[in-house]
């Protein structure tokens, strides 16, 4: 089992940046790959960016490549999100998740986070 608390959401100006946290607690936080969704009112969830257990291959949906980073620290059992150049389109409840299997697949996440808002203005 594994349980994720994101932090970090809020509201911010377009072109600024946020960073999102998820901590994780439970065994073997090493071996997932992790991901953040995101999802408004009546759309479904869309995948935002996948890394690997090692932290060295990472995935990007192409509406946030080049301002979205993600990253992980095993250390400390928590992924981030770094967020720049927020557009007020990025408002959404974002969502880190892990799942077992390779970084490549495409595949269905075993835990979710309950979501942390955030909010982008014009």
């Amino acid at each position: 089992q594994v349980q994720l608390v994101e932090s970090g959401g809020g509201l911010v100006q377009a072109g600024g940046s946020l960073r999102l946290s998820c901590a994780a607690s439970g065994r073997s936080f090493s071996n997932y790959v992790l991901g953040w969704f995101r999802q408004t009112p009546g759309k479904e969830r869309e995948f935002a960016a996948r890394i690997s257990w090692s932290g060295k291959i990472t995935y990007y949906a192409d509406s946030v490549k080049g301002r979205f980073t993600i990253s992980r620290d095993n250390a400390k059992n928590t992924v981030y999100l770094q967020m720049n150049s927020l557009k007020p389109e990025d408002t959404a409840v974002y969502y880190c998740a892990a799942r077992t299997g390779s970084v490549y697949s495409v595949s269905a996440y075993d835990y979710w986070g309950q979501g942390a808002q955030v909010t982008v203005s014009s």
